[in-house]
């Protein structure tokens, strides 16, 4: 309580009073106005107190008896109200457009690939839909990273607490860490629901967000895809829901792909340090009432310093691997809407689209430090049309049946090593040597090498076992040796 002998003390005591007030859910209502008195005097906005602590409330509120991590229902809230704000339903005609779509484009896809068709019936979904069934995957890639930036703002808020408020603050390392992930969350929330809006598909993302299986085409944005392609709308749709289709196909039946995908982005994830200098500075004269400039620190990428180079080695492989992916879709793609007479022209508007990407995609880059281009995509394309022209369909996606079949970043750029030993393969025959049959020949070479060394050295390998044994070097009668 204040000091008698000095009414216009405002000590810690009181500042503990006011904060257990404040946090107990009084809303200034039952707050002394002395109080209030004593903060003006002090500096503070009573009014952007109580506003911060309402918002204190609430997290507490929404974390009581949680477990101490993120709270990711913010990133869903926002993801949500963005995508649905232009309405939530699909007109019953779009939806049997595209029903008709995906029905012939998959007896299309059975003359293009072996791989089996879908359990599921492809669908047409909303944003709102999207969001739901892909927030999962957003959240174990981002993870990683949220994790990161709350603990680095926890660590922060604690170095730049006086010292005379550190027993003040004592314990609220966890509530800060829980704030920071979802203040995270939020952002990620944020960058969802704005790529909900540009996503024609499932799959357009390039990586495996949709529930295993599963294919499907969001009609809100099919026109916005197609406005200035010059194209007209069943060709289009024919070639989107083609495209959806063996994308879904090929993580369906490598059911190993998904994972394989999923654990490169999050190893990538993992490697991403935030940059403290930034939040410290950002801290020494942050403004609660300004909470703009946190998030616009988030959304420009500045807490994440540069790659390191063994981040910049699993960027590579990620991108390898989409790439292969991608390019397998291509030309299955292709080769399905062979009929269609602007599937040439709508194959290359997907490309660009795919290696520029969109303002969503970018911001999900700055955000959490990753970009999904496949940079090696048209390569990656015409090594999966010289299989094919090679070995045929069956042979070609046979690749997909075992991880250790796939094709690398070395068969990119060399398709026809890759073609060699598929043909080796089928007709029985030992595959042809390469780089890395010659690297294990060497390897092997110097250890038995080392190994014959190691017996040259030892006195029992040259028959010299010593006085008394077998090997004794006095010649008896039955030794064949010449005197």
């Amino acid at each position: 309580m204040a000091d008698d002998d000095n009414p216009d003390h405002f000590g810690e005591d009181d500042f503990q009073e006011l904060l257990r007030n404040l946090l107990g859910g009084a809303g200034g209502a039952g707050i002394d106005p002395a109080q209030l008195e004593g903060l003006s005097r002090m500096g503070i906005d009573p009014a952007m107190l109580q506003q911060i602590m309402g918002q204190m409330r609430a997290a507490f509120r929404q974390s009581a008896g949680a477990p101490d991590g993120i709270d990711w229902s913010a990133a869903k809230t926002q993801a949500l109200h963005l995508s649905n704000r232009d309405g939530l339903a699909i007109a019953t005609g779009e939806r049997a457009e595209f029903d008709q779509a995906f029905a012939l484009a998959t007896l299309w896809l059975s003359e293009a690939t072996t791989i089996s068709d879908l359990a599921a019936a492809p669908v047409a979904i909303t944003r709102g839909q999207w969001v739901e069934q892909t927030l999962p995957v957003w959240q174990e890639l981002a993870e990683p990273v949220a994790d990161s930036i709350a603990g680095a703002l926890t660590s922060v808020l604690d170095e730049q607490t006086p010292e005379e408020m550190r027993q003040l603050v004592a314990g609220a390392g966890a509530f800060m860490r829980r704030i920071g992930g979802s203040m995270f969350a939020a952002q990620l929330g944020g960058v969802i629901g704005r790529l909900s809006l540009e996503v024609v598909s499932g799959g357009d993302v390039g990586i495996p967000v949709m529930p295993d299986g599963v294919a499907a085409i969001l009609p809100q944005n099919f026109a916005d895809f197609g406005r200035d392609l010059d194209v007209t709308d069943d060709q289009l749709a024919l070639y989107l829901a083609t495209r959806e289709l063996a994308h879904a196909r090929l993580f369906r039946h490598a059911r190993w792909l998904r994972l394989h995908v999923i654990s490169q982005v999050t190893d990538f994830a993992r490697g991403i340090h935030v940059d403290t200098s930034a939040l410290e500075d950002l801290a020494s004269r942050f403004d609660p009432s300004r909470p703009e400039e946190l998030r616009s620190l988030l959304e420009s990428g500045a807490l994440l310093p540069q790659r390191t180079p063994a981040q910049e080695a699993a960027l590579t492989r990620l991108e390898n691997l989409l790439a292969t992916i991608e390019g397998w879709v291509d030309v299955v793609t292709a080769d399905a809407t062979a009929r269609l007479p602007e599937a040439p022209k709508i194959a290359e508007a997907v490309r660009r689209r795919r290696a520029v990407g969109g303002p969503a995609e970018q911001a999900m880059a700055s955000l959490v430090g990753l970009e999904l281009r496949p940079r090696r995509l048209r390569e990656a394309s015409a090594m999966w049309r010289a299989v094919t022209e090679a070995v045929g369909p069956a042979e070609r996606d046979a690749l997909w049946d075992y991880p250790d079949l796939m094709p690398g970043p070395g068969d990119i750029d060399d398709p026809e090593g890759l073609i060699l030993r598929l043909r080796a393969r089928a007709a029985g025959e030992a595959p042809p040597r390469d780089a890395m049959d010659d690297a294990l020949d060497a390897l092997l070479a110097e250890a038995t090498a080392e190994g014959g060394s190691a017996a040259g050295d030892d006195p029992a390998a040259d028959g010299d076992e010593g006085p008394g044994s077998g090997g004794s070097s006095d010649e008896g009668p039955d030794d064949p040796r010449p005197v």
